[in-house]
C-alpha cells in the first residue's frame, strides 16, 4: 500500500499490542487499573544533548531552584517515563484554585495488550515529572487499540462540571475484530489522580476510523469536539465537530473541513483562541500531492463553531523564504509583551524547502508568528531536537508546545527513537 501519511501508519502500529511490544521495547506501565492513581515517582533521570544521536548518552536531569538549575534545563532533553510513549500532550492549569500553575502532560502507552493513558505532573514548571494517574478501560484492553488521546481543563463551568474539570479523550477500538471505533472521553475532578468515563463523543457503524479528538469552547460556552472521521463514503476522510452543552449528550455534527477530491484525508485538528476572539484551527490534509501530501494548513472561527464552507481548506503557513511543514502538527497561543494578540507557536513533524526538499532543520525547529498566523512565520529552535530523520509514528509526532505564563519560553513534549524505543522527551527553551 502506498505511504499516505505517517498519522494512518501510526494507527496501524499503536492497533497491534503485540506488534508494539516488539517493535518499541515497551516495559509496563506502574498501574494499569481504572480509575487508579499512578505510581508516585519521578521521571526517568537520564538526559541527553539536544544534539547527540543518543537520546540516552548522558544522565542527569534537570531540577528547580537555582539559577544553574535553570541554566540545565535549557540545554537536556529529559525522558518523561521509562518505556515507550506515543502523542503527547501538555497543559498549564489555569482554573483549579491554588493547584492552578501545575503543569500535566498525558501520553498513550501499551502495557502488553492494554492502552493506557498516562498523566504525569510537574509542580516546578516543567523542570521534572512524576505519574500521577492513569487511565485504563476495557475498551482499550487485550489489544482492542488506544490512539491518539487529548487532554483540556475546563475553562468554565460545562453542565455540572465546575471549571478545572479534566476532560481526557481517546479513539478506542482500532484493532477489534469487527471494528466499531468510538470516541471516548474521561473525567477527572482531583487534577488527574482518579478519572471515570463521562460520555462517548461518536461511534463508528462500520470498520472506518474516528481519530483524533481535540476540546475547545465555543463563544457560546459549548464544550466542542472537533475529530477526524472516515466513515463518510464521500471522503476518505475529514474533519467534524460536535458539541454539548454538559459534555455528556453531543449533537450538532457538521463537517469543518471536506475536501472535494474523495481521495483526500485532512486531519490532527488542534484548536486555539486568540485574546482577540478568534479561533484558530491547524491540520494537515494529506493527498496525492507528492509535494504537498499531508501539509500543514490553518483555518480560523468567529466563534469556535462556524468555520466556513468545509471545502475551503484554508491557507498554508510558511517561513519568508517558502519553507513549509508536513505532518501532525500542534498549535499554541502565548503572550507576548507589547502585542495584545499575543503569539502563535507552530510545530510539524517534518520541515521542507520551497523547492520540496526536506529543510536542514526539520526536526529541531519551531514556528512563532506575531499576527495571529497572517504573513511569514519565523524559525526558532526547538527545544527537543529530534534526530532521526524517519517519517512515521515516532520522531516529532504530533509534539505538543507549552509556553510559559509570561511567553517568553516554551515547553516541547516530543518523541523520538532510543534505539528501537519511541521515547517521549521534554525540555525547556526561549520562545
Amino acid at each position: 500500500m502506498p505511504y499516505r501519511t505517517a498519522r494512518h501508519r501510526a494507527r496501524q502500529a499503536v492497533a497491534a499490542a503485540a506488534v508494539i511490544a516488539a517493535a518499541f521495547g515497551l516495559t509496563a506501565c506502574q498501574d494499569t487499573g481504572n480509575n487508579a492513581a499512578g505510581a508516585e515517582s519521578s521521571a526517568a533521570s537520564g538526559s541527553h544533548d539536544p544534539g547527540s544521536h543518543d537520546p540516552g548518552s548522558a544522565a542527569g536531569s534537570a531540577k528547580s531552584g537555582s539559577g544553574a538549575a535553570e541554566s540545565l534545563r535549557k540545554k537536556t532533553v529529559t525522558p518523561l517515563r521509562d518505556g515507550a510513549a506515543l502523542y503527547p500532550r501538555a497543559i498549564r492549569l489555569e482554573h483549579s484554585g491554588d493547584r492552578s500553575g501545575r503543569v500535566l502532560a498525558s501520553s498513550v502507552v501499551h502495557d502488553g495488550g492494554d492502552g493506557v493513558g498516562t498523566i504525569q505532573e510537574s509542580t516546578d514548571d516543567g523542570a521534572s515529572f512524576r505519574q500521577v494517574g492513569t487511565i485504563a478501560d476495557p475498551r482499550s484492553a487485550d489489544g482492542r487499540g488506544l490512539c491518539c488521546a487529548t487532554l483540556f481543563e475546563l475553562p468554565q463551568q460545562v453542565g455540572d462540571m465546575p471549571a478545572g474539570t479534566l476532560l481526557w479523550a481517546a479513539s478506542f477500538g482500532q484493532d477489534e475484530s469487527d471494528r466499531r471505533m468510538s470516541i471516548r472521553v474521561f473525567k477527572s475532578t482531583d487534577i488527574g489522580r482518579h478519572w471515570t468515563y463521562l460520555s462517548t463523543v461518536a461511534a463508528a457503524t462500520d470498520a472506518k476510523g474516528l481519530w483524533e479528538p481535540e476540546f475547545s469552547i465555543d463563544a457560546e460556552g459549548n464544550l466542542v469536539c472537533h475529530y477526524s472521521d472516515e466513515t463518510d463514503p464521500r471522503h476518505s476522510q475529514k474533519l467534524v465537530a460536535v458539541r454539548s452543552r454538559d459534555g455528556v449528550s453531543w449533537s450538532g455534527l457538521h463537517d469543518t473541513v471536506a475536501s472535494a477530491p474523495v481521495s483526500d484525508r485532512p486531519g490532527m485538528a488542534v484548536v486555539r483562541k486568540l485574546p482577540t476572539g478568534t479561533y484558530i484551527m491547524t491540520y494537515e490534509i494529506c493527498s496525492d500531492d507528492a509535494q504537498y501530501s499531508c501539509v500543514v494548513h490553518y483555518r480560523s472561527s468567529p466563534d469556535g463553531w462556524d468555520w466556513g464552507d468545509p471545502a475551503n481548506l484554508g491557507i498554508r503557513p510558511e517561513t519568508a523564504d517558502g519553507k513549509y511543514f508536513k505532518h501532525a502538527p500542534n498549535l499554541a497561543w502565548a503572550p507576548e509583551e507589547g502585542n495584545p494578540q499575543g503569539k502563535l507557536l507552530l510545530v510539524g513533524q517534518a520541515m521542507y524547502n520551497a523547492d520540496g526538499s526536506r529543510a536542514e532543520g526539520s526536526g529541531r525547529t519551531i514556528w512563532t508568528n506575531s499576527k495571529g498566523g497572517e504573513g511569514a512565520w519565523r524559525e526558532i529552535p526547538a527545544p527537543v531536537a529530534v534526530t532521526s530523520d524517519k517519517v512515521d509514528f515516532c520522531p516529532n509526532y504530533s509534539s505538543s508546545l507549552l509556553p510559559s505564563a509570561d511567553g517568553s519560553e516554551v515547553l516541547e513534549a516530543a518523541t523520538d527513537y532510543d534505539g528501537d524505543v519511541c521515547r517521549l522527551y521534554y525540555a525547556t527553551n526561549d520562545a
